[in-house]
């Protein structure tokens, strides 16, 4: 039976990994796979690192919205895929996959996952969490510093530059498209809880529901 796929969008450092992460223990009692958007960035090989770093990332420019579209098509078909793993340090697609066997709910989260009208169409239910600005930078530049290596003023200059306008002009118009909004980041659990069970609702009612 077809899966049932739940997006969660949000800006960079929102919490909606957390949400993500949270939703899937929360239907612990179904089969869940979980995809990273970030994943879907472009591969772009043909040019130097240092002109990789001054790439727009926060564009939707930036992702494969093609291939995302395609494995999200074949996870509702009830087809396996390979989803690529994107290495920030160099801001490259890993040579390494990771195989996705298609299970009875996926949820998928990226900051620019509601821009693209085919993936949202692919959505059972589509999320958007939101945060404060000053709660997003100072998670953005713990994370970047801490797990991807970067150095505080490249992370402020890339907040500045991209990410603050991006975010303006491209995530935070796209909270419209939202079935359901998260106040306050990943850690609502009042939020968190109520969204699970509205999940597991719609799942029950599905049709094409695995769990029926």
């Amino acid at each position: 039976m077809k899966p049932f796929i739940i997006g969660i969008a949000g800006g960079s450092g929102s919490g909606k990994s957390t949400v993500a992460r949270k939703v899937a223990e929360g239907l612990a009692t179904s089969s869940v796979a979980f995809i990273d958007m970030d994943a879907y960035y472009k591969n772009f090989t043909e040019i130097p690192l240092e002109e990789r770093r001054k790439v727009n990332w926060d564009h939707p420019d930036a992702f494969d919205f093609d291939l995302l579209c395609t494995h999200l098509g074949l996870l509702a078909d009830c087809k396996a895929i390979d989803k690529p793993e994107y290495d920030f340090v160099t801001h490259l697609r890993s040579t390494k996959t990771r195989h996705i066997e298609p299970p009875a709910v996926v949820v998928i989260d990226g900051i620019l996952l509601l821009v693209d009208e085919r993936v949202r169409d692919l959505c059972d239910v589509k999320v958007f969490v939101d945060a404060d600005a000053d709660i997003r930078l100072i998670r953005r530049i713990k994370r970047d510093i801490k797990s991807r290596g970067r150095p505080l003023e490249e992370v402020l200059d890339q907040y500045l530059s991209t990410v603050q306008p991006m975010h303006l002009q491209f995530v935070e118009p796209s909270k419209r498209y939202a079935d359901i909004i998260v106040p306050r980041g990943g850690h609502n659990a009042v939020a968190v809880e109520m969204l699970v069970a509205k999940i597991q609702r719609r799942i029950q009612k599905a049709p094409r529901s695995l769990s029926a």
